[in-house]
């Protein structure tokens, strides 16, 4: 790393310089290992992303953190927490295991309590990128006209190109959970997902009413396209939607909702803009038919290894323009991973509608 231009990482609005340090390899993501950072990190930050209270025996901070990530501030043994405590001169406190509540830093110096904070959000943002996502953001495609014509879609792959390489009817997408993807999140407690659904409501009220003017979005879902570079290796293979009045607005509205959960902290930025795809086959649904599409980065990277392609270029060539439907589109859902809703559709945290 070069030293004059040192690694920034963004949290919670702000940016921070990464210290040349040696880092442990974990071997297990869920082992508690310890990690924290060299004594001088983030030391001179100015304390203005926080509150710092005077006490009667020096100072304060509180910080509300997920219990499911206090193991990693106590630390293998403790010995985080311990070297935490002693090299910025305070005291943690943590609440037990499974208790949700705020962790209290305590010191005689202000800077002490500064520093121990900014450490504490430093080690925490390293912890929560290495956390599977809970939640999505997504538009429900699961409407009847859309289901029955991938329905009709499934059927005819499987009679034209059932005998090109890995086609086989474990790929495709289960037609309840059509659906289109804006982005993932980690929500760790019930608290987390009340600011995601809160934020969903200041959304609404900041600029998606003005973009699609109170009323549904009419989206045509046609075409097919897959996501790699070579066809005859495809794993994702998706259908295209597009604005039935050729206007923008779908795409400028999934843009804007990012970049708003991206600022607040709640969702990691992955790429420049939202790339809306409904996943009709994924070869992660061989092994698992309920598996997800994994486009995160840090799922992404196990999971190809195990993935078996398929060759496309058949599909692509016969159903290129395969016209799914028109749908009305008039809400945005915090999906939750893995669960299912009366209809079949991944069970709803909170929405945000259109009308």
């Amino acid at each position: 790393m070069d030293v004059l231009r040192p690694t920034l990482i963004r949290i919670g609005g702000r940016v921070y310089r990464k210290n040349l340090i040696q880092e442990q390899a974990h071997q297990h993501e869920e082992e508690e290992d310890d990690y924290c950072a060299g004594p001088s990190d983030c030391a001179d930050e100015p304390c203005d992303a926080f509150v710092v209270e005077e006490t009667e025996k020096g100072f304060q901070c509180r910080v509300e953190v997920p219990s499911a990530l206090y193991k990693y501030i106590i630390g293998k043994k403790g010995e985080t927490k311990k070297k935490l405590e002693t090299e910025t001169r305070t005291s943690v406190s943590i609440p037990k295991p499974g208790v949700e509540g705020e962790i209290v830093i305590t010191g005689q110096h202000r800077g002490g309590v500064i520093s121990a904070r900014t450490r504490i959000d430093v080690l925490l943002d390293s912890f929560r990128k290495k956390q599977p996502f809970t939640h999505f953001l997504s538009f429900a495609l699961n409407q009847p006209v859309i289901q029955e014509k991938f329905l009709q879609f499934k059927e005819e792959v499987l009679e034209k190109c059932s005998k090109d390489h890995g086609v086989s009817s474990s790929l495709f997408q289960n037609p309840a959970k059509l659906h289109l993807t804006l982005g993932t999140l980690v929500l760790l407690n019930e608290q987390e997902i009340r600011k995601a659904c809160d934020l969903l409501q200041r959304c609404k009220e900041d600029f998606v009413d003005q973009i699609a003017g109170g009323k549904p979005l009419t989206v045509e879902v046609a075409g097919v396209e897959y996501m790699n570079d070579d066809p005859a290796m495809t794993d994702v293979l998706y259908a295209k939607v597009h604005m039935k009045d050729g206007s923008d607005r779908l795409q400028v509205i999934a843009d804007q909702l990012v970049e708003r959960f991206v600022a607040s902290g709640l969702m990691l930025k992955e790429w420049d803009r939202v790339k809306l795809h409904a996943t009709v086959m994924n070869t992660l649904f061989r092994k698992d038919p309920s598996a997800e599409e994994r486009n995160n980065t840090m799922t992404g990277k196990s999971s190809f290894k195990e993935r078996e392609s398929f060759n496309g270029r058949n599909i692509l060539k016969l159903f290129e323009n395969f016209y799914f439907g028109e749908v009305q589109l008039d809400s945005v859902r915090l999906s939750q991973r893995f669960s299912s809703d009366a209809s079949g559709y991944y069970a709803t945290s909170g929405q945000l509608t259109f009308s």
